[in-house]
């Protein structure tokens, strides 16, 4: 594994951990020649997931997506680095499930996936993503929503 740091390609391994139900490995590392600690993941690559979008578009599923959504939701919330991985490769697993048969899943489908998991994580995050994913209209709409949750 290359070094984030000095490029070499002499490293350790430290620590390994199974994360998802096994189907992905988190590796803590250290190079030989500089010290610098890094964290690597390996994933089972499976037949890619397609996405279908609402013009009814196929992409191919990316989880960089959900991960920058995810990210930018929980900005300068009290949620470690960790949380977030385990959150993103549960979404990522529930939408591989959901699309096994066809290989296809609708966008609506991940996103509501998004929404469930931040709802139970943390609610600001999850009137920020749902400010952008529901595209709410005005100020109304986001009450409304910001309401509904402190009825829950």
């Amino acid at each position: 594994m290359k070094c984030p740091r000095c490029d070499s390609n002499n490293d350790k391994v430290i620590e390994s951990r199974t994360l998802a139900g096994g189907a992905s490995v988190r590796r803590r590392r250290e190079c030989l020649d500089c010290g610098y600690r890094f964290t690597s993941y390996e994933r089972i690559e499976e037949k890619p997931l397609l996405v279908i979008k609402k013009d009814q578009r196929r992409e191919p599923f990316d989880r960089t997506k959900i991960e920058r959504g995810v990210t930018r939701a929980l900005e300068k919330r009290a949620v470690s680095r960790w949380t977030i991985e385990e959150l993103i490769n549960e979404i990522e697993d529930e939408a591989m499930a959901k699309g096994k048969g066809t290989g296809e899943v609708a966008a609506s489908v991940i996103g509501d996936m998004v929404l469930e998991k931040l709802y139970k994580l943390d609610k600001v995050a999850y009137i920020r993503f749902a400010s952008v994913y529901k595209h709410f209209e005005n100020l109304q709409e986001f009450i409304s929503e910001v309401n509904r949750i402190d009825c829950l």
